[in-house]
């Protein structure tokens, strides 16, 4: 592991002790439409309350979901295979903790197995259980690395998040097409430079 960073807790984040009832929270949301300017009463918006609670039930499901039960199944039987495992271009959609607006793109995940390998499928599971939370994407970044490392225990692994911020083209500075790129290696990854090379050059970086 990189010494220099500082490992997140990957456990999963717990609920709120004093969680709001959907009725609290689509209170809530009607407050907001009218702080907007709107009419919260009228036809168009009556219903707008119960589907923003709704949809933020699964905008954010990732509260409820555990990293180490997605990564807890492995496969031994791989052939003698212990060369780098990537999955890339897997899609995620996050929302941004300072603004509370949506941040998106894509997440390259490479590991080198060291007792057998996991589901494809499970790294974009993993990356889901960390993009539906509010976030930031540096955190997110880490956070997805740690929970391979400790839920793995490989002897590297690579993770890169590249992501367009809506808080920088909606508002603000109202920048277009501005992608953000963030990485972090561990392990032979972050020991050999020749490692981060094969990584770059296997997600098209280089």
């Amino acid at each position: 592991m990189d010494a220099r960073v500082k490992p997140l807790t990957v456990t999963p984040a717990s609920a709120p002790v004093n969680r709001p009832s959907r009725e609290e929270a689509e209170a809530a949301v009607r407050t907001l439409i009218a702080w907007a300017g709107d009419d919260p009463t009228r036809e168009g918006l009556l219903e707008t309350p119960a589907r923003v609670t709704k949809a933020y039930g699964e905008l954010f499901a990732g509260y409820d979901q555990n990293a180490g039960t997605v990564l807890a199944k492995t496969f031994k039987e791989v052939g003698g295979y212990d060369d780098l495992v990537l999955v890339k271009g897997i899609p995620f959609y996050a929302h941004c903790e300072h603004h509370m607006v949506p941040f998106f793109g894509q997440a390259h995940i490479a590991y080198l197995p060291h007792d057998g390998v996991v589901g494809l499928s499970k790294l974009a599971r993993l990356v889901e259980v960390y993009a539906r939370r509010l976030q930031t994407q540096e955190t997110m970044t880490a956070q997805i690395i740690d929970a391979i490392n400790e839920n793995l225990g490989p002897r590297g692994a690579a993770v890169m998040l590249e992501a367009e911020h809506m808080c920088m083209t909606m508002r603000g500075v109202k920048a277009h097409d501005v992608k953000t790129v963030t990485h972090r290696f561990t392990g032979v990854f972050a020991e050999d430079r020749a490692e981060q090379d094969r990584f770059f050059a296997m997600v098209g970086q280089r």
